[in-house]
Order: C-alpha cells, then sequence, then structure tokens
C-alpha cells in the first residue's frame, strides 16, 4: 500500500476492477485524518495517486455515479464534528479526468459511516451517525476518548433532479455499514451495524439484524438474524447465498455491546419479501 494512504475510516468504492480509496485516518487510535487518496489497479497491481480531496475526512460515504466519484459527508478533522460536504472527481478507467473536486449539493445531514448505493442511475446514502470517538487532549499516543454520538435512520437519495430527497427511514437507527450491504433484485439488502447506545449503560450497542429495503415498494423489512450482533461487517452475495466475514462482534448473546474482532464467514440463503 502508499505509505500516505489511511489506515482506517476510509472511503472506499470498486468498479470491479479499480479500487479507489479516499481520505481517512492516518495512524492508530484517534490519529488525525489524511486527503491522500489514491486508485488501486486489480489486474497490474499497482497504486497511482489521485487529487487528495479538499479536506481530510473520516469515513466519509463514497460511491461512483455518472462516470464522478462522489464523496460525502464524514467527521471534520477533530474526528467528531458531522460534516455535509460533499465533493466529485471525474475519472475513468483508473485516471482522474479533472485536477481538483468539484463541490457538489451538501448532504442534508452530515457524519461518518454510512451505506452509499448506486442503483437505477440513483445515489442512495443510508443511516450514519453524528459524532464519533476523539483523541483524548493532551495524549501522547492519541488515545481514544468517547464523546457522545447519535445514530440515525435517515435515507436520503439524488436522481436526475440533483435535488436530496428524503425516502422511508429504516427499522432502526444503524451506523458502521459502509461494506455491509448488497444490490439484490431490485432491493438493498443491509447486515449488522450500530444502534443507539443503551439506555442505562451509555454502552454501544450492536445489531443483529437483516434488513431489506425494497426499491420498487420503497418498504424495509426485517428478513432475518445473524447469529451474533456484529458492525463494520463485509456482505457480499453469490448465486443464492448472502455472506458475511470479518467485524466486530458482541460479548453474548446477552450482551449486545462491542467484543472481539472476527475473521468468521457465514453465509445463508437469501429469501427476499416482495
Amino acid at each position: 500500500m502508499p505509505r500516505e494512504m489511511a489506515h482506517s475510516h476510509l472511503g472506499m468504492v470498486t468498479d470491479g476492477r479499480y479500487i479507489y480509496v479516499v481520505t481517512g485516518q492516518y495512524g492508530p487510535q484517534c490519529r488525525g485524518p489524511t486527503a491522500h487518496t489514491f486508485v488501486l489497479d486489480t489486474e497490474t497491481k499497482k497504486w497511482q495517486d489521485l487529487p487528495p480531496l479538499p479536506v481530510p475526512r473520516y469515513a466519509p460515504a463514497t460511491q461512483l455515479w455518472r462516470g464522478r466519484l462522489h464523496v460525502m459527508g464524514g467527521s471534520g478533522e477533530n474526528r467528531y464534528t458531522p460534516e455535509v460536504d460533499h465533493w466529485s472527481l471525474a475519472v475513468k478507467d483508473g485516471k482522474p479526468l479533472e485536477k481538483e473536486w468539484r463541490t457538489e449539493i451538501p448532504i442534508p445531514r452530515g457524519g461518518p459511516h454510512r451505506a452509499c448505493v448506486v442503483v437505477d442511475d440513483r445515489l442512495l446514502v443510508i443511516g450514519g451517525q453524528e459524532g464519533d470517538f476523539m483523541a483524548k487532549p493532551g495524549s501522547p499516543i492519541f488515545k481514544c476518548s468517547r464523546r457522545n454520538e447519535v445514530v440515525y435512520d435517515d435515507v436520503y437519495m439524488l436522481d436526475d433532479e440533483m435535488k436530496w430527497k428524503v425516502l422511508p427511514s429504516m427499522p432502526k437507527p444503524d451506523s458502521h455499514i459502509e461494506f455491509a450491504w448488497v444490490l439484490v433484485n431490485n432491493s438493498i439488502v443491509i447486515v449488522g451495524g450500530t444502534t443507539e447506545k443503551h439506555p442505562t449503560t451509555k454502552k454501544m450497542v450492536l445489531v443483529g439484524e437483516i434488513f431489506q429495503f425494497n426499491l420498487n415498494t420503497l418498504k424495509w423489512h426485517v428478513i432475518g438474524k445473524l447469529p451474533y450482533r456484529v458492525k463494520t461487517t463485509l456482505a457480499g452475495y453469490w448465486n443464492g447465498w448472502l455472506y458475511f466475514t470479518s467485524g466486530q462482534r458482541d460479548k453474548g448473546p446477552d450482551d449486545p455491546a462491542p467484543r472481539k474482532v472476527h475473521g468468521d464467514m457465514w453465509r445463508t440463503k437469501l429469501l427476499l419479501n416482495s
């Protein structure tokens, strides 16, 4: 990987061959962000630089749409403040067609850790949160210190009018779902995530449901349960099977707080609501 590339909280999207990696956190704990942006050609195994983002962000929503690399929202340089900026860069075959990012219409609600999906020439941004852990003031190792996060269930869409539209909300607030989604038969399927904190302990609460958003009816459904609650997992679909792997799982059936990061892979036959 390029030495200047972010280590976590980056924006990422692929067209099947080229993997675009945008901004993110550089280093461990709660260190600062970098604006550096790169693209990997998975056939030649070579990295190339892209123009840096105008301002560094943590975990922005990132997607390819209409020949442009779109980057939206995320957290600001202090790792906590939700930002609403939206930029795009024309790209083709892994190469930038412009030297600078173009400013686009801001997203209605800022914040990181959202799903971002393109379907039927529409751009959807799903879930997310406002606020995140911050570096403890004066800490030489940038030790993470928790602040108040607000997880939300908002869903927004951009179409030909280039104005954000509000779509039906998720069944529950959900965050940390950047790569926890698949697109199947005109439905978006989302697995796991994090939701509102525990009302008493204030600890983070993980999500164990499988959600379906039917794009024909614009209705949400809960279509299944995972073997355990998990956030920041990776979802995939192949030949009728829904897969998920990695992420941070819960402490057990009776404790939804996060525990260990795992590398297990699970699958189940996917049955959608019509």
